[in-house]
């Protein structure tokens, strides 16, 4: 290991270059742990929203009504020990749900 200090990245801005050099040793080790999972998860943001537009216009499932959209998924609800299939999926903030029949117990 050099005895000289390490040199910056040239496209690190001077003000976060003069901040690390402020900082201790504990402090430094905080902010790369940081930057690296902040980074990871930049990364794994710019490939899910990548993956989404190459994915373009899903095939809707053959028993897919028309008002459901394509994302939906089935989910199993239990209503006074009767389990019911319903359709659901996420609309802004919300998450929306619409019958779509009794479970068959045969299954």
């Amino acid at each position: 290991m050099s005895y000289e200090p390490p040199t910056p990245p040239a496209n690190l801005p001077t003000e976060i270059v003069n901040t690390l050099n402020e900082s201790g040793p504990e402090q430094l080790r905080d902010v790369a742990t940081y930057s690296e999972a902040l980074a990871e998860h930049k990364e794994r943001e710019a490939r899910l929203e990548e993956s989404a537009d190459q994915e373009g216009v899903e095939e809707r499932p053959d028993d897919l009504p028309d008002d459901i959209p394509a994302k939906a998924t089935i989910t199993i609800k239990e209503i006074n020990d009767n389990r019911y299939y319903y359709w659901q999926w996420r609309e802004g903030d919300t998450v929306t749900s619409k019958y779509k029949g009794p479970v068959n117990p045969d299954e």
